[in-house]
């Protein structure tokens, strides 16, 4: 038998750990002292430390390890479960500092362009969340995202050709409704039509003129915090007799950030 000294120094985990992993049941002394407490192991268990060792600096939590001793069969599936976990964060971290480069180095500002006329395929997306939390931004996201690419897919099967960025915008006279959002999803099309030959039935065609659109791009995936920061920009940029229409505010969502758009509207 080992003292929890000797164990210590074999296995390179303090007493006080040793003593945690006992409370936790991650690793059970082979004898407990029913006088003194003093905790003995065997030379066995060292291969059990390792394993725990290894494991926690994979990543695992306690709760997981315990799993993944008791029951060695899920244990695998634990770990690729875990793995998978750990390649999400730290594709988002990548991500995260990405963005934080960008902003630094180039802080975003609005420009002014000339918009070219456009034939525009509009159709009203599924009813969002509130966006109160980053959980439910997310949501909000991925629904867009999805009712773009269905329409994006009924756009081609209806023969035309989309042209450019779609863009999402809240819904005019609809954008707080009760039960939350309504966005349009919007795609332009190349040299399209007044209509289309199979226009899907809850979709509409439009024409846009040119017009004059002031615009800033946000580094990075799109969060309610870039939203705010955009549209506070847009709003204090210097126009001569003109303002930004916020309330027509588009939102193209592009692989390295995300575009935010207004039309420019005289006094």
């Amino acid at each position: 038998m080992l003292s929890i000294k000797d164990f210590s120094e074999m296995s390179h985990l303090s007493a006080q750990t040793l003593r945690y992993y006992h409370a936790e049941g991650l690793l059970v002394p082979a004898h407990v002292d029913e006088q003194t407490g003093y905790r003995s192991y065997t030379f066995d268990q060292v291969a059990d430390v390792m394993l725990i060792s290894v494991l926690r600096e994979a990543g695992l939590g306690v709760k997981e390890i315990r799993r993944a001793l008791d029951e060695p069969d899920v244990a695998p599936g634990l770990l690729r479960e875990h793995q998978a976990e750990v390649q999400r964060r730290r594709a988002e971290q990548d991500e995260a500092i990405r963005t934080a480069g960008d902003l630094l180095e180039a802080p975003p500002q609005p420009c002014l362009r000339r918009v070219p006329a456009m034939t525009v395929v509009s159709r009203l997306a599924p009813v969002t969340p509130l966006g109160r939390d980053r959980q439910e931004w997310d949501l909000t996201e991925a629904i867009l995202r999805a009712a773009t690419e269905d329409l994006l897919t009924a756009v081609r099967s209806g023969g035309a050709t989309p042209a450019g960025t779609p863009w999402r915008m809240l819904a005019p006279g609809r954008a707080s409704a009760a039960e939350g959002p309504f966005w349009l999803i919007q795609v332009p099309l190349l040299d399209g039509p007044a209509t289309l030959a199979d226009v899907p039935p809850d979709a509409e065609v439009h024409r846009y003129e040119a017009a004059e659109e002031l615009s800033i791009t946000m580094p990075g995936r799109t969060s309610l915090a870039k939203y705010c920061t955009a549209i506070g920009r847009l709003l204090a940029y210097p126009l001569d007799g003109a303002f930004p229409d916020i309330a027509r505010l588009r939102h193209l969502v592009r692989e390295d950030g995300v575009e935010f758009s207004v039309p420019v509207r005289s006094c």
